[in-house]
């Protein structure tokens, strides 16, 4: 009967911690997704599937011993699939121009998600070094690409959403744009040769 009781003292304790650290950290975690997902919806999904990920973590008795970072990071992740996920869902409708001007689908580019485990290996690199590279931008230029290339939303939408006027917003495009083609050549480069 003790060891229950003991059991049932050491499960109030995680779980009067857990709430702690929930009340301690979410602003902040809010603050920090909301400057990244412009969505409320999404937002508030990575919130709760965070707190769970924490709850999970102390339930399987995972050390971890620094709670803030170890939410920041989980936080990036989820972040980061979010983006990932929206990522392939609008793949295909990102369109590309060659050099004779003709319209191409991104999803034409890249290796066929369906095809052998060699171009589903080069794929996924490639849009990994898409996302890192991606990631690098300063974030202004980041918000910017992220809104009108993978969200699908236009300059206008975006300007009234941020107050930011549209010449700023094409111009930081822009940059992005230069700075994602100089990234990316070394990478375009190998795979063209092959």
């Amino acid at each position: 009967m003790d060891e229950a009781l003991k059991q049932q003292c050491a499960m109030a304790e995680q779980d009067q911690q857990i709430s702690e650290a929930i009340k301690r950290e979410r602003d902040k975690l809010r603050n920090f997704i909301r400057r990244r997902v412009p969505d409320p919806g999404d937002a508030e999904d990575i919130l709760q599937d965070v707190f769970y990920k924490l709850v999970e973590a102390n339930r399987l008795l995972m050390p971890i011993d620094h709670v803030t970072g170890w939410l920041f990071r989980v936080t990036r992740n989820r972040i980061a699939d979010l983006f990932r996920k929206r990522r392939t869902e609008n793949i295909g409708t990102t369109d590309v121009v060659n050099d004779n001007d003709e319209l191409l689908r991104l999803e034409d580019l890249l290796p066929s998600p369906d095809a052998l485990p060699d171009a589903i290996y080069a794929r996924n690199l490639i849009l990994d070094e898409l996302e890192m590279a991606i990631d690098e931008l300063p974030e202004e230029q980041r918000e910017v690409f992220v809104a009108h290339e993978l969200e699908g939303r236009s300059f206008k939408q975006i300007a009234a959403e941020t107050g930011v006027s549209l010449n700023t917003l094409l111009s930081r495009k822009r940059y992005a744009v230069l700075h994602l083609r100089e990234r990316l050549a070394d990478i375009y480069e190998e795979f063209t040769k092959a």
